[in-house]
């Protein structure tokens, strides 16, 4: 093999792209229009891609018999993006604060806490130091948190939930941290909002899956609402997981750390059967581009799409399928105790919520107005 392609990241139309410089070869030039998302670009004279790990993967399976990869330039521009990156993550941060920032993240890996809940503790406790700059964490006080809850989360009318995440986050934080002014004691959460989830009836769901022409939207808003998964367990789904003999999905490591079963009937395999066969997926059960995970942002445009065509007015998430789910159980009469374990739920009082939304009861009670003779 005497050709050999030089990997390399450049900026293109305002975005980073993997680059690919190389001798011209006409059959090597046909290989890499064969990659997805495979583009030309006439001012530098190469084939570029999506920047990401899976695209360099299957470059070097495809070309494997017919040039080498150098990879060399791309590992010395990726390690000085990453070391870029994490400069800009904490820009305007005092050095201590930075440090301890760093470290937090360190903990929180180590610890197995979820990607989002690693982005979402570090987001906001960004935004709460910088907010007390040039102050660093260690003087910080619970006057500070609470003053700072004020201003910005009262003041622009956020959630209480919200609150409850920024304080959640301040106190892993500074229990992890020494000779600091916080004092975690007197540090308390929001009184919490008792809200109810917004549920769907069996007609509106059929016509939000009914109104998916795409085989694999359809399988992934079906496979939401007939098992009562979270978007995140969806996403996370592998071939493997489906064990169609016994009519079980495994979800492995779910919300907690936990791994549980729940049942599919023959109409939800049927149509998993058909998806598979037209998408034929290699690892994930719905996958995106170069065998990677469908992306979040693109499955709930999937609902909203749905959404809006067939004028449901309801505002509601992916998660509103899941809440469905369970309620409807409910109102067909299964116990509550078998839908703790389906949802994956710790405690029954988290399950104990949907006998607050379920129909059916509520539905038989007579109004003492109708005893009246008008």
């Amino acid at each position: 093999m005497s050709n050999t392609i030089v990997l390399s990241i450049k900026e293109y139309q305002g975005t980073e792209r993997l680059f690919a410089d190389f001798p011209y070869d006409k059959d090597l030039v046909q290989t890499i229009k064969e990659v997805p998302g495979a583009q030309w670009s006439q001012s530098n004279k190469q084939w570029h891609f999506q920047l990401n790990k899976q695209v360099v993967t299957l470059l070097k399976q495809k070309i494997a018999d017919k040039a080498q990869l150098d990879i060399s330039l791309l590992k010395t521009q990726w390690l000085e993006k990453l070391q870029k990156e994490k400069e800009e993550k904490f820009a305007g941060l005092d050095v201590a604060t930075c440090k301890a920032l760093d470290y937090f993240k360190l903990w929180m890996e180590q610890k197995r806490y979820s990607p989002q809940t690693v982005k979402n503790y570090l987001g906001q406790l960004k935004q709460f130091f910088t907010y007390y700059q040039p102050r660093s964490y260690q003087e910080l006080t619970v006057e500070d948190v609470e003053r700072y809850n004020h201003s910005i989360i009262i003041n622009n009318n956020l959630s209480s939930s919200f609150q409850k995440g920024m304080v959640g986050a301040i106190k892993l934080f500074y229990a992890q941290m020494q000779a600091t002014k916080m004092n975690l004691e007197q540090l308390k959460h929001p009184i919490r909002e008792n809200r109810l989830p917004e549920v769907l009836s069996k007609e509106e769901v059929q016509k939000i899956i009914a109104a998916t022409n795409n085989l694999k939207h359809k399988a992934l808003l079906s496979i939401t609402y007939a098992c009562g998964m979270r978007r995140s367990e969806v996403l996370h789904l592998k071939i493997k997981d489906l064990d169609s003999q016994r009519k079980l999905i495994r979800i492995e490591q779910g919300k907690g750390k936990k791994d549980r079963y729940v049942p599919f009937g023959s109409k939800l395999r049927d149509l998993l059967i058909a998806y598979y066969k037209q998408y034929q997926p290699k690892v994930y059960l719905f996958e995106g581009q170069y065998e990677q995970q469908y992306s979040e942002r693109s499955f709930a445009s999937v609902l909203e799409q749905a959404k809006n065509k067939v004028g449901i007015k309801k505002s509601i998430t992916l998660h509103s399928l899941r809440h469905s789910f369970a309620t409807h159980l409910l109102e067909g009469g299964t116990d509550l105790r078998y839908i703790q374990e389906l949802l994956g739920h710790n405690s029954p009082k988290t399950t104990m919520i949907y006998t607050h939304v379920s129909s059916k009861k509520l539905s038989e009670i007579q109004s003492p107005f109708d005893d009246l003779e008008l």
